[in-house]
């Protein structure tokens, strides 16, 4: 089996879509074995959407790349790819630089839930690099050049890295979702969306749970609804592709000219690793345990910021890492605040000059007690220093107290999950509806 990969030519000002270009690879493909063998919907197997490490400077938006599993002929495939890359690519943009790598690699098995061995294993561990970590393209040409893959890029071809990564993600990953991808008209590209809200909610509806972050219920939000321009009406994603495709179908809005399913890592959480807070570096996404080390403070703009610190047993007790609720998360916000020192937690997301921002945290274990000053039993008054390591007294009724008392303290938050709002969820963040998670969760809708 071919397998196409191609990365990086969409454009922030421009617009574009990695998807839309695939898409139009794949249908090329498509129509090219209907021509010559009267089989084009079997020549394309499926089509991967694979979200990279969302922390790269050098993304457009949501670092995605793809890749077409195919029985072309890889020759071919790759003039077709190359013919669609060249036509397609918003280069008039400096910052989009395309790639485009074509492999041709015995893939037997069809199974979404298995990975192909067929692919290399260095070509494996390049896509789950990917994800996690920075590359560079000298490794990615390297790489290529070594199993004697097709390439072309533009500019300083660093798409070839994503395109490598995104043939290589068939052995990396085992875990698998779906998104329904539905397109403009090119005449509507640039204008606004005509899609009907109340049809979006009453989609989301009947699709959920299958079929999540089509809308945010709590800010009455399309998340689905794409707000930049480009090709795109809207995606709906889940872990059912019938599902998928049906909530897209009861949509109602302006015609779709064509759509398409991706096969995708989205909502996985594969780009979190496991680290401790001694050791965590800007530019990668983690999952980290540890206890909060102060009161949550709201700063201007609405972000609110709390230090996070290491158990003892895990790191120095010394080491601590601000971690950060930033305003565009809305509700979590509040999840944020309702944290208290002593609070034992996991924290997940990505680290960026040094704070951590968060995307979703589990409560382990939360403070329930207070010391605080201690009231007068007389007269109910709170009671003040008698000086250093004196206690304390009334002032009043001179009744003294040893030190401060402990009181019961009442919480906002339970023992679980919390996570970001889906307007603020990434692309490959998984959300806690789904499962599979080690603690009670309290999902986002």
């Amino acid at each position: 089996m071919t397998v196409v990969g191609l990365d990086d030519t969409d454009s922030r000002e421009h617009g574009m879509c990695t998807t839309y270009v695939a898409a139009r690879i794949a249908t090329r493909l498509e129509r090219e074995s209907r021509a010559t063998n009267g089989d084009g919907d079997r020549s394309v197997a499926r089509v991967l959407l694979v979200r990279l490490n969302p922390a790269v400077e050098y993304k457009t938006r949501g670092n995605a790349a793809l890749a077409i599993h195919t029985e072309c002929d890889p020759d071919l495939a790759f003039e077709l790819a190359r013919d669609r890359l060249e036509s397609l690519a918003e280069t008039v943009d400096e910052r989009t630089n395309p790639g485009l790598v074509v492999a041709d690699h015995p893939l037997e098995r069809t199974d979404a839930d298995e990975a192909a061995d067929e692919i290399p294993e260095d070509v494996g561990e390049f896509a789950r690099r990917a994800i996690r970590d920075h590359l560079e393209i000298d490794e990615a040409v390297a790489t290529i050049e070594r199993h004697g893959y097709r390439s072309w890029h533009a500019g300083d071809g660093r798409g070839r890295v994503g395109a490598l990564a995104a043939i290589g993600s068939w052995r990396a990953l085992s875990e698998w979702t779906y998104e329904c991808i539905s397109y403009r008209a090119v005449d509507r590209w640039g204008t606004p969306r005509d899609v009907d809200p109340e049809s979006v909610f009453a989609a989301a509806d009947a699709g959920y749970p299958e079929a999540w972050d089509t809308v945010d219920r709590g800010e009455g939000e399309t998340v689905c609804v794409p707000h930049t321009p480009g090709p795109i009406l809207h995606g709906i994603r889940g872990d059912d592709p019938d599902t998928v495709r049906a909530v897209a179908r009861r949509i109602d809005g302006e015609a779709v000219a064509s759509s398409r399913l991706f096969v995708t890592n989205q909502g996985t959480d594969v780009h979190l690793r496991d680290g401790s807070i001694d050791s965590v570096e800007d530019g990668r996404a983690y999952r980290l345990d540890g206890r909060v080390a102060s009161e949550p403070e709201t700063r201007r703009g609405g972000h609110v910021f709390v230090d996070f610190e290491a158990e003892p047993t895990h790191g120095a007790e010394d080491s601590r890492l601000e971690c950060a609720a930033f305003e565009p998360t809305k509700r979590f916000r509040d999840r944020v605040r309702a944290l208290r020192p002593g609070d034992r937690i996991t924290a997940c997301g990505e680290v960026s000059r040094g704070t951590l921002k968060l995307e979703k945290f589990a409560v382990r274990d939360l403070e329930t007690i207070e010391r605080v000053t201690p009231t007068c039993p007389d007269c109910d008054r709170t009671m003040e220093s008698a000086g250093r390591g004196q206690g304390y007294r009334c002032r009043d009724c001179g009744t003294s107290a040893a030190g401060k008392e402990t009181i019961d303290v009442d919480r906002d938050l339970e023992s679980g999950w919390y996570e970001v709002p889906p307007c603020a969820r990434r692309h490959v963040a998984k959300p806690l509806v789904r499962g599979g998670f080690d603690a009670p969760v309290h999902p986002e809708r």
